[in-house]
């Protein structure tokens, strides 16, 4: 499919900042690398408040503005725009301050999960951010370990308000079947709502949001590829995105013989 604009919502373009691009020039081919994958807009989303990396809103800023200015300079037409990652922990709120929205007004806000388990207090936290007036998009959960094993967590999260977002790599068969058949059925019961790159300056990690599209286009019709990519636009403007007609996993019954 042919887009006028790709916007992608989750990506770790930045250089020198976290585990996403070591230097500048790894952070330039991966602009490269997504200019010719079709993206126009990028949202640079580096780790926050993991175990690893604390990137605060100002310094984010900063780096991005420096970042597009390199762009610039070398006529690469990307637009990049500061964002985070932020990881989930049970006093994110007192951290509120501190983070970046997909919009500048945190209507909505990227959060992760750790990969082995869904926190006891995830529900509390969305409810929380919530009452902030920010709407939480959970990231890649279908690598999450917890998800995996009960698709369902995902649509309680999904009924109590949050929005969801499926990792290109993760549907196009990147990181195993495994990975991409949950991600099929994420979008197959419309428990996704954006689908993103995640890309890294690492082997496996590369730009592929425009073939992951092209997938759901062929799977679920162009209509269904489409509405990934202005949900995209909607976000990152703070325009209104809501699930709509999304629905539990049922696990089909083994039949024993005897």
């Amino acid at each position: 499919m042919n887009f006028e604009k790709m916007v992608d919502l989750h990506c770790h373009i930045l250089p020198g900042i976290d585990d996403g691009s070591p230097n500048l020039e790894s952070s330039l081919q991966l602009a490269n690398d997504a200019v010719h994958d079709g993206v126009t807009h990028i949202l640079a989303t580096p780790h926050h408040l993991d175990n690893d990396y604390v990137n605060h809103a100002r310094d984010v800023i900063h780096v991005a503005d420096m970042f597009q200015a390199e762009l610039d300079s070398r006529k690469i037409p990307l637009t990049v725009f500061p964002s985070q990652e932020v990881h989930i922990n049970g006093d994110l709120v007192a951290h509120y301050d501190d983070l970046l929205g997909i919009d500048e007004t945190k209507k909505y806000m990227l959060l992760e999960f750790p990969h082995g388990e869904v926190p006891h207090y995830a529900d509390r936290l969305i409810f929380d951010l919530k009452k902030q007036g920010t709407t939480p998009v959970i990231v890649h959960p279908e690598r999450n370990k917890g998800i995996q094993n009960d698709l369902n967590l995902l649509y309680g999260f999904i009924k109590n308000g949050a929005l969801a977002q499926v990792t290109a790599t993760s549907y196009v068969g990147g990181f195993g079947e495994h990975v991409a058949k949950i991600s099929h059925q994420l979008v197959e019961n419309n428990l996704v709502q954006i689908v993103a790159s995640d890309a890294h300056a690492l082997k496996g990690r590369k730009f592929v949001l425009g073939e992951a599209l092209d997938k759901i286009a062929q799977d679920f019709g162009e209509e269904k590829a489409t509405e990934f990519e202005t949900n995209a636009e909607n976000l990152i403007n703070g325009e209104y995105v809501v699930a709509h007609d999304y629905s539990p996993i049922i696990k089909k019954k083994r039949f024993l013989f005897f």
